[in-house]
């Protein structure tokens, strides 16, 4: 148990679950539905109990229960209500909520129950753009806020990735398209935020594509390589933290140079970096998508 997070502060619980902390303290006076412990000074401290609830308490009230009608409920009721609704209502709220929980306390049954559950009803697809998509963006923050460590998400991060790479593994047995077209996707030197681009990888593949995927930290100038065995290569790649915004247009003049002056070359780019970022004109060749599902539609 030691090295699980078991205290939480009135701002990691709103983090945690969306619930304003002016919230969170009506609700404890007015409906006495948490009670933490407190401070020589005053300050709230809650247990881990105590952030379980609220996340419950949350996804009934985002399910049209008034907060009144749950401050009736027994503490016994509350996950038996949560069960019932989730088994009809909107599932990814309880997933993700359940999958937050798996992370808080390393639980890796957790989150293949809940994982497994999301399959009796959804595509490998629709998981991951319907809720581990939102859960990562969630956690980014999170992280961000000092509301969790940096193991905490590297845990979400490495069962994701293991759900991605166990999927694309199982379309080896689809037959390719030819192969006259190749992707090749990397990430750029200092980027090891990779699940973005696996699940880039795993969509091309679904659908027949030829990738080659090498990974993060990738010097430019070793991707030359590639041109030499294809004839009609795109590359694919994906600026979460590198390169920094204002070195992507000479990392892209740079690109466009080296790799994307013979014919049947372009690049593919996506990520948060590249939201303030204008394409010039001359680089025809290089296009800037907003999100994956928009990089598929374009295929």
């Amino acid at each position: 148990m030691n090295n699980i997070k078991v205290n939480f502060s009135i701002k990691d619980l709103e983090n945690l679950t969306g619930i304003k902390a002016h919230t969170i303290r009506i609700w404890e006076k007015r409906y006495n539905l948490l009670s933490p412990d407190r401070s020589d000074t005053n300050i709230r401290n809650y247990n881990l109990s105590s952030f379980q609830k609220l996340l419950n308490i949350s996804f009934l009230n985002n399910n049209g229960l008034k907060i009144s009608k749950i401050a009736q409920l027994d503490e016994e009721q509350i996950p038996i209500r949560v069960r019932e609704i989730a088994s009809r209502a909107k599932v990814e709220d309880h997933a993700i909520n359940a999958l937050k929980m798996a992370m808080i306390n390393f639980d890796q049954v957790l989150f293949y129950n809940t994982y497994n559950n999301l399959l009796e009803n959804k595509t490998f697809s629709e998981i991951f753009y319907s809720v581990f998509l939102p859960l990562l963006n969630e956690i980014g923050l999170l992280w961000q806020t000092n509301t969790i460590t940096p193991a905490h998400e590297h845990f979400l991060s490495v069962h994701i990735k293991q759900k991605i790479l166990l999927n694309t593994e199982r379309l080896q047995l689809l037959e390719p398209k030819p192969a006259s077209k190749t992707f090749v996707l990397f990430l750029p030197e200092n980027e090891i935020h990779d699940i973005g681009l696996l699940f880039v990888n795993y969509q091309l593949r679904s659908k027949g594509y030829h990738t080659i995927f090498l990974g993060e930290s990738v010097p430019m100038d070793s991707l030359t390589d590639l041109l030499e065995f294809f004839d009609e290569v795109t590359f694919v790649s994906y600026f979460t933290v590198y390169p920094i915004a204002q070195d992507i247009p000479d990392y892209l003049k740079k690109f466009n140079k080296l790799l994307l002056e013979k014919d049947n070359t372009k690049l593919f780019i996506l990520g948060k970096q590249l939201s303030e970022v204008k394409i010039d004109n001359k680089f025809q060749k290089i296009t800037i998508f907003n999100s994956i599902e928009n990089l598929v539609k374009e295929l």
